[in-house]
């Protein structure tokens, strides 16, 4: 059946829309984490309506907005019956229709402050459809309501034409996978390649994930094994009305993010920790195709220099290279990091080369830097690959100076000691 502008917003003002809850689950262990809101049209005979029928039509005028801001209402006074229960936030899609709304963000301060709630327990939903064209008005617009202390999420995100530029600069806090990246029941290669890149850059833009639509427990093992952050789908649960949504809060308990990292985190997870370990230990870190002539940066921080460039041949990043060496280490730079060099290194079974020099820093001062290079192998083609990894090692005189002061604390001339702490600071250096 189809319904008019009319029919909605009397349904509108008869309050015959309501609002139902269809929970989100953390992904590794199970327990519900937040909710989102769906409105419904519930007709004088019981009868149920669902958005599908209606939403469309109000979306075609300023209705829309009526609905949306309705439905947070509703939202706020489910929130405010949860006092003495556990609280869960709570999710609410908005029109893209509210970007050109005046004073959007104040409006729905003024909201969520009337029912004394924090601004942390609404989160703002906009579709990803919804924030083509006009970046530079939907920047701002997200901006300010996060300012405000609410979250945004990206909704359906893959149902259209996603824009990893657009993503990577919209400040959101979080990603919702659109269900239709799951209708191969994550059992499809390419479909399970999407998704792993989707999960992979979110994490490393620090944006939460959620996969909506997870139906099967095929879905729920892979997005396990790619740490998604949550799922919502019939899995777990199904949008329920409000009554049904309380009893289910009652239920749960609020349960802080475990701290064990064998019961939070995947393998996915693991493995990002562990990357961001290495970032830290080592300031550059380079990943190169010899066989492609190519690199790119994939730590860049707190190193000698800054100068060098993030990507592009390889070739050209040992000349710069070799530019910076002082001029007795130039040669050796030169001919141990030559590329064909490399990769003969490699096909005669060569794992590991290992190099210290001194590099000029930005700051004029030669400095002792080391630089390993560990050869692996692609998975994918006969590529020869090598992951460097740079680090800024003690200055020679300091190390001297530390030694010295060692001595001079030692009361007693005594040559073990005097030799352990000379051992004791060559093996730090090493």
């Amino acid at each position: 059946m189809k319904y008019s502008v009319e029919d909605i917003r009397n349904a509108l003002k008869n309050n015959e829309l309501t609002t139902y809850y269809q929970p989100k689950y953390d992904t590794i262990n199970g327990q519900m984490k937040s909710a989102e809101a769906l409105v419904r049209w519930i007709k004088p005979d019981g009868n149920v309506i669902s958005p599908f029928f209606f939403i469309p039509v109000a979306e075609e005028s300023d209705l829309i907005m009526e609905i949306d801001w309705y439905v947070t209402e509703l939202v706020c006074k489910t929130l405010v019956k949860q006092e003495n229960t556990p609280r869960f936030p709570i999710s609410v899609n908005f029109s893209r229709r509210h970007i050109q709304e005046e004073n959007f963000a104040e409006k729905l301060s003024a909201l969520v402050d009337r029912h004394d709630l924090p601004h942390s327990l609404l989160e703002v939903e906009i579709t990803e459809s919804a924030m083509i064209g006009n970046e530079e008005k939907i920047l701002e617009w997200i901006i300010s309501i996060r300012n405000a202390g609410f979250k945004v999420a990206i909704d359906d995100f893959g149902s259209g034409l996603s824009s990893l530029q657009f993503v990577k600069d919209v400040p959101a806090d979080v990603l919702k996978i659109d269900r239709s990246l799951l209708s191969h029941n994550c059992e499809d290669e390419k479909e399970r390649i999407v998704l792993e890149s989707i999960f992979t850059f979110a994490h490393r833009l620090n944006i939460k994930t959620v996969a909506e639509g997870v139906e099967t427990n095929e879905q729920l093992g892979f997005l396990r094994s790619c740490d998604c952050n949550r799922i919502q789908g019939y899995l777990y649960a199904r949008p329920m009305s409000e009554e049904e949504y309380l009893k289910l809060c009652f239920e749960h308990k609020v349960v802080e993010e475990a701290t064990d990292i064998l019961q939070s985190q995947s393998a996915a997870g693991t493995m990002s920790l562990l990357i961001n370990a290495i970032f830290r230990k080592y300031p550059l870190v380079i990943f190169t195709n010899l066989t492609r002539n190519s690199f790119y940066m994939m730590a860049y921080d707190n190193f000698t220099t800054t100068s060098c460039p993030s990507a592009g041949v390889f070739d050209e990043l040992i000349v710069h290279g070799t530019s910076t060496m002082h001029p007795d280490d130039k040669e050796i730079f030169a001919a141990t990091f030559e590329r064909e060099k490399l990769i003969r290194d490699y096909k005669n079974g060569v794992q590991m080369l290992r190099l210290v020099t001194r590099q000029l820093g930005d700051d004029g001062i030669y400095r002792r830097v080391e630089t390993v290079d560990y050869f692996v192998k692609s998975n994918y083609s006969d590529d020869v690959l090598a992951i460097t990894f740079c680090d800024n090692l003690p200055d020679e005189q300091e190390t001297i100076d530390a030694i010295e002061a060692d001595i001079k604390n030692i009361t007693d001339v005594n040559v073990d000691e005097i030799m352990a702490v000379i051992i004791r600071h060559i093996n730090a250096n090493n």
